[in-house]
């Protein structure tokens, strides 16, 4: 399956569009979710090219999920999505997909 990395970055904007109003901070950590599509998918492998990039990695309780961190980094559609890129594109080596980001609490 090809990914679109121009719907993924346009979804990442229109977040920002849509949240016109609403108070967010100025730097922030940002999760990014990713499931695994292939059973024999590497999860050390991906934590790994995870981290040599400065992302922090959390295997999620529901056996499917791993939550990559940056940060904090500032909160604009540009960083945000220059860092989902880098981690999409290295999920996307090892058999895993993207799920969406969220500002860590």
């Amino acid at each position: 399956m090809d990914h679109n990395f121009e719907t993924q970055r346009r979804e990442t904007y229109d977040t920002f569009k849509q949240s016109k109003g609403v108070s967010l901070p100025k730097t922030a950590v940002v999760e990014y979710a990713f499931f695994i599509e292939e059973l024999d998918a590497s999860w050390p492998a991906l934590e790994r090219a995870l981290r040599l990039e400065g992302f922090g990695t959390r295997r999620e309780k529901d056996g499917e999920t791993l939550t990559a961190w940056i940060g904090p980094i500032p909160v604009t559609p540009e960083d945000i999505w220059h860092w989902e890129r880098i981690a999409t594109s290295i999920a996307l080596k090892h058999d895993f997909y993207p799920d969406g980001w969220e500002l860590a609490e």
